[in-house]
Parts: C-alpha cells; sequence; structure tokens
C-alpha cells in the first residue's frame, strides 16, 4: 500500500511543479522557479522509491505520467481558464487506456 499513497504523493509534486511552470513566468521570478525545483526532484525521489519497492519501471512511468496528464490539464483548466475541450478529454482517455494497456501487459509478461 505504502508504494501506491508514495506514487500518489509523486504525482501530486509533478503536478505543483509543472503548475509553477506558468508562475515563474520563463524562469524569471525566483520562488515559483524554486517551486519547480523541488516539485521535480521530489517526484524523481519519490518515483525511484516506487520503483525500488518492486512496481516495474514501465507501470511506474505510466501511472506517473499519465495521471500528470490529467490532472495538469484539469488543474489549469481551473486555475488558469486554460483550454479543455471534448477532443482533449478524448486524448486524456486514450492515454488511460495506454496506461492500462502497459499495466496488464506488464502483469502478463511476469506470469509468463
Amino acid at each position: 500500500m505504502l508504494k501506491w499513497i508514495l506514487l500518489a504523493l509523486a504525482v501530486a509534486a509533478e503536478v505543483f511543479a509543472t503548475l509553477c511552470l506558468k508562475y515563474s513566468d520563463g524562469f524569471t521570478k525566483p520562488w515559483p522557479v524554486a517551486g519547480l525545483a523541488t516539485g521535480f526532484l521530489t517526484a524523481l525521489y519519490l518515483e525511484s522509491l516506487v520503483i525500488r519497492m518492486g512496481v516495474p519501471v514501465a507501470i511506474t512511468y505510466a501511472i506517473w505520467a499519465g495521471a500528470g496528464i490529467a490532472l495538469v490539464a484539469i488543474t489549469s483548466r481551473v486555475l488558469f481558464a486554460d483550454p479543455l475541450n471534448l477532443a482533449m478529454l478524448a486524448g486524456m482517455a486514450l492515454i488511460a487506456a495506454g496506461v492500462c494497456v502497459v499495466s496488464v501487459a506488464s502483469h502478463a509478461q511476469a506470469a509468463v
């Protein structure tokens, strides 16, 4: 259970860091840049712990990236009024489907 909590925290740190990009104004504002660096380093460190706990790299990265994309899109819609249309939602659904395929394929390979 701990590995999934750490992965969720890694996703949250990555979302925080990505949103700091907007606030950094092209890396000209020091506090958002510090948040960006801290968030990404934290995310990668937590992700490395999850991998160390035995979750395959492909699964870890697929979940981290897929969840991050979806959460950044939704959060940036709320915070910055960024566009979020049906085609974009369909793309995120395809990403989620891809994460599922990677997960199933990884488990099928392990069973062989």
